[in-house]
């Protein structure tokens, strides 16, 4: 059996919680891998309780397990590369950012909803590692046809999809990306990062 890849802690440059360290975003999922009920309703439970400007939460999703009518529906919506590797995965979550109130909420815009989209998605994608899973997001979606195919409103907006699942060798990718499966992670230095720090 083919060598399976979970072991990617990233080089710091100065000490970090594991949790952190060992996140990476894999592309070869075991197609066979199913998540829980529970595994998914504690994901979604770390992504509620994620930090949210003036508590608006301005953050939605929908979730698809593979093998049901929400997953291929927002799978047929990935663009390019993502397209090959993300139906291997065992769930799919939608994130969006919601812009704007309706009725009776605090007055918008929310400038913030997609930060805080991605505050929510942060916590899953942490919480999924912590119970053994591995989450990959993804920009390269069709927001408008996300939008059009579960019939969000204007001030609803599909940010990213995240495939989430158990990691598998990467001799199921093709050949050309198996490489960059197992490469060393990097990131920019901090002095590039921080424009000013006193």
């Amino acid at each position: 059996m083919p060598a399976v890849t979970t072991d990617r802690q990233a080089l710091t440059a100065e000490p970090i919680e594991e949790i952190l360290s060992m996140r990476w975003s894999p592309r070869s999922f075991d197609p066979e891998a199913v998540v829980t009920d529970e595994q998914v309703v504690s994901m979604l439970e770390a992504a509620r309780w994620a930090a949210s400007a003036s508590n608006v939460q301005p953050r939605r999703f929908v979730v698809g397990k593979r093998g049901t009518d929400t997953f291929a529906r927002i799978e047929r919506h990935l663009m390019g590369f993502n397209r090959v590797w993300a139906p291997n995965a065992s769930l799919l979550v939608l994130a969006i950012a919601v812009t704007g109130p309706e009725g009776d909420e605090p007055a918008g815009p929310y400038r913030w909803a997609e930060y805080d989209a991605g505050q929510s998605m942060a916590n899953l994608v942490s919480q999924a590692h912590a119970l053994g899973l591995h989450a990959h997001p993804m920009g390269g979606i069709e927001v408008e046809g996300l939008r059009g195919e579960f019939a969000l409103p204007d001030r609803f907006v599909p940010v990213t999809v995240t495939a989430v699942g158990t990691v598998a060798s990467p001799d199921l990718l093709p050949e050309r990306y198996r490489e960059r499966e197992t490469a060393e992670r990097t990131r920019l230095p901090l002095d590039e990062l921080v424009l000013a720090r006193d």
